[in-house]
């Protein structure tokens, strides 16, 4: 590989805290692979791996950013050093676009670093790394006493002459190697000018692990020996660093480390805490409460509480388990400086990068639609810089960002409180991917149904979310028909918006629509805006609310009712009052009322006219008309069947007056005069009758029926037949269980009875039709109240 110049804004290095510092941008690594060579002044570059890099004290990582960040002791194996006050290291930075790092660009890179303020004893507690560097100025010891004292320690009586050995002592026992062998296990020992340092990883054999208020330590217990003519040189070379102490809850983190070590500190009565510092990426913050930190000592513990989210860390947008959350990552580190009387100064260095676990962050969908300006504005949030939105759906229908502004949805970002943002979408109510329901009297409830595509993260991790807004808003005018009459019919005016869209005629039960209107004989016109219907006065649906020999108070009613849930939101009615000489109304309970008009000459005397039945006589009367009502099972009333239909069949007529004479024939001035009533039914009409609420005044007309004046017609007569028929009452509509005969059956107003009929007549020709079925109070079929359940089948 060549050596080129390092470009413009790629590399950046300070020095702090005895230790060199050098961050990368990521930006001009982006698609490229890179690897970092020290470079050793005796035996040329060395490739940095994870082994070389705990041993030697380097540290290779990324800031909060994704930056490449590079971290090395001024102790390092490869660092030149200068009296232990100026410290260098030359690092080679390779750049390859491949992974095999063919084709590398090499860029090589010095870093200087001047720290000549040691303390007694500097402890380091790196990522990967455990170090302890100690003052080795100690006053000259006589040799007349050095054998005295050697003889006092046991372990030194082996130490190898002129060469540094150690002593580890764990739970397992004490052990005393060479420094060649404990670099074998990972360790790394010298001695500089003024003093010695050791080096450890964390979790080796020769370590322990201890609680120190309540924070896992992992400690090495060790001592470096020296033995030349006349000295021995024991050291306590001890290193202890906390491997946990981080808390977290939903809206802060908490790193905490023991004020006081109890292996490093022998004599807690003389100990003394001098400066606590803290700092935020290699940077040590004066003033923490500043950037809402908080910093906080007593006699046991040392607490930094940092708020999620807060400045100097970054929050990463993630994706669990297709649920969106947060990540929040900040580089930290604490320094603490002591004083005891065992060794004068203490400066305590912990470098921690702290990562909070998943935080699940549900987003939420504002509503601020504005239904006065019938637009669906939906805010979707809170998300993080690191997330944009891709594409959308609305009703299922999918749609790019471009694709949704050009159909007309405007969609923009918003920004939010705590350095967050949501999407916003606007949606008319008019849309046609919108969905419309008709809902209560007067209300359209409107539906946006919204699916997120979202892209989170640097990974650009998909995720999805989907959002159901409504708003009901009173936009639909009920219509108001308008009823008049003219001598002959009834008319309703009644508006066409709305019809079939959101609600129905109805005519009793039944729709009212052009096969009725036709069947009926009704006349229905439209124009732009309305209906027109024409009702004649005896057409079926007129109720006759007041009939008398010459006067009709008719009404027609509609009802308007809901398209889905059928429910009645408006009546419409015309009523009015008719002028007629001559009619007949066969009601739908069997009540037939004719007022028919006698011109004879001479004239009768109408209230001497008689059904077939003599005891029938007019309810009321004039010179001319006699008005007569009467049910179709009275009166002689005949029935018959003619194709599908039912036909009641009775006549007036009139009782001559005769003059008594010497003999037969009778002489009489009267004329004969005969008016045969027609009423017909269709045969196969289902009736749902209230029970309980029949009144013939008041219900539609149901049969048509015609007068047929003539004279001497023979009235007809049926003979009647006796059948086997059996009725019986279910308990339910199934029709498989039945009550008991002759017993009392209690129904509310308006419950449903359920009746069968049965014709048991086996005769082939034997046809059953339910002609009429009443409810009385007695065994007696003829008595009163009666209420009818069935008429005319």
């Amino acid at each position: 590989s060549a050596l080129y110049v390092l470009p413009p804004g790629f590399v950046e290095s300070s020095c702090h805290s005895r230790i060199f510092w050098m961050k990368l941008n990521k930006l001009l690594l982006q698609g490229k692979f890179f690897q970092l060579e020290i470079n050793d002044p005796y035996a040329g570059p060395v490739l940095l791996d994870e082994k070389l890099a705990s041993r030697c004290g380097y540290v290779l990582s990324e800031d909060v950013w994704g930056n490449p960040v590079f971290r090395a002791s001024v102790l390092g194996c490869q660092v030149t050093n200068e009296a232990d006050e100026l410290f260098s290291l030359t690092v080679n930075i390779k750049v390859s676009s491949f992974s095999s790092m063919r084709a590398a660009v090499t860029y090589t890179y010095p870093m200087y670093c001047s720290y000549s303020s040691w303390a007694s004893r500097e402890i380091v507690c790196e990522e990967n790394y455990m170090e302890v560097s100690v003052r080795t100025d100690v006053p000259a010891v006589s040799n007349d006493y050095t054998v005295a004292w050697m003889s006092a320690l046991p372990e030194t009586q082996n130490v190898a002459y002129q060469l540094w050995q150690l002593m580890f002592v764990s739970p397992s026992g004490r052990k005393t190697i060479t420094v060649s062998d404990a670099a074998k296990l990972g360790y790394s020992f010298n001695n500089t000018l003024s003093r010695v340092y050791l080096r450890a990883p964390y979790h080796t054999n020769e370590s322990d692990v201890s609680v120190v208020s309540g924070v896992n330590m992992n400690m090495v217990t060790s001592t470096s020996m020296y033995r030349q003519r006349w000295l021995l040189l024991l050291i306590d070379t001890t290193v202890s660093c906390p491997v946990d102490g981080i808390s977290f809850t939903d809206t802060t983190l908490t790193w905490t480390v023991p004020s006081v070590i109890p292996t490093l500190v022998v004599q807690e009565s003389t100990f003394l805490s001098k400066t606590i510092l803290m700092g935020v990426d290699g940077q040590v913050i004066v003033n923490p409460e500043e950037k809402n930190y908080l910093l906080e000592h007593n006699e046991t513990h040392i607490r930094i509480t940092v708020p999620l989210g807060a400045e100097g860390g970054k929050l990463k947008s993630s994706i669990s388990g297709g649920v969106y959350g947060v990540i929040y990552s900040i580089d930290l580190f604490l320094e603490h400086t002591w004083t005891d009387a065992d060794w004068q100064t203490t400066k305590y260095t912990v470098i921690k990068s702290i990562t909070t676990p998943f935080m699940p962050q549900i987003p939420t969908v504002i509503n601020n639609t504005l239904p006065e300006e019938r637009l669906f504005n939906v805010a979707f949030g809170h998300f993080l810089p690191d997330v944009s939105l891709v594409a959308i759906a609305i009703g299922n229908v999918p749609f790019t960002l471009r694709e949704a502004r050009h159909h007309g949805f405007k969609i923009y970002e918003t920004p939010f409180s705590n350095r967050t943002k949501g999407f916003v979408l606007e949606v008319s109510f008019d849309d046609p991917y919108v969905l419309k329901e008709y809902v209560n009297r007067n209300e359209t409830k409107y539906t946006l149904l919204v699916n997120y595509s979202m892209s989170v993260g640097p990974e650009m991790t998909p995720y999805y979310h989907s959002a159901k807004v409504e708003c009901v808003i009173a936009d639909i005018e009920i219509p108001e028909a308008v009823g008049y009459c003219d001598e002959e019919n009834l008319y309703l005016v009644i508006p066409t918006f709305g019809l079939h869209q959101y609600w129905n005629l109805y005519l009793g039960s039944k729709p009212l629509n052009r096969h009725v209107a036709l069947t009926n004989g009704y006349l229905a016109a439209t124009n732009s805006t309305h209906l027109i219907l024409q009702i004649p006065l005896f057409a079926m649906g007129v109720i006759y609310e007041e009939v008398s020999f010459q006067k009709i108070k008719a009404r027609f009613d509609v009802a308007l009712r809901k398209v889905r849930t059928m429910e009645t939101l408006q009546m419409f009615s015309v009523r009015c009052n008719f002028n007629s000489s001559a009619f007949i109304i066969c009601h739908p309970d069997g009540t037939i009322m004719i007022s028919a008009q006698m011109k004879t000459i001479p004239a009768i005397d109408m209230s001497k006219t008689k059904l077939r039945d003599s005891s029938c006589k007019p309810r009321e009367y004039n010179e001319e008309h006699a008005f007569f009502k009467f049910h179709v099972t009275t009166c002689g009333t005949s029935v018959r069947f003619e194709g599908d239909h039912i036909i009641y069949e009775n006549e007036i007529s009139y009782e001559k007056e005769t003059l008594p004479g010497q003999s037969i024939p009778t002489i009489t001035r009267d004329p004969d005069y005969r008016l045969t009533v027609l009423c017909y039914y269709q045969a196969k009409e289902t009736l749902v009758l209230g029970a309980f609420a029949s009144d013939p005044s008041t219900s539609p007309s149901f049969g048509s029926g015609t007068m047929v004046p003539r004279s001497n017609i023979a009235v007809y007569r049926r003979v009647r037949q006796a059948l086997n028929v059996v009725s019986r009452v279910s308990k339910d509509e199934s029709f498989m269980e039945f009550y008991e005969p002759n017993v009392a059956i209690i129904k509310p107003p308006g419950e449903p009875v359920f009746l069968e009929v049965e014709l048991k007549d086996e005769s082939p020709d034997a046809e059953l039709y339910l002609e009429n079925c009443w409810v009385t109070g007695s065994l007696d079929f003829n008595s009163t109240p009666r209420w009818n359940i069935t008429v005319d089948g």
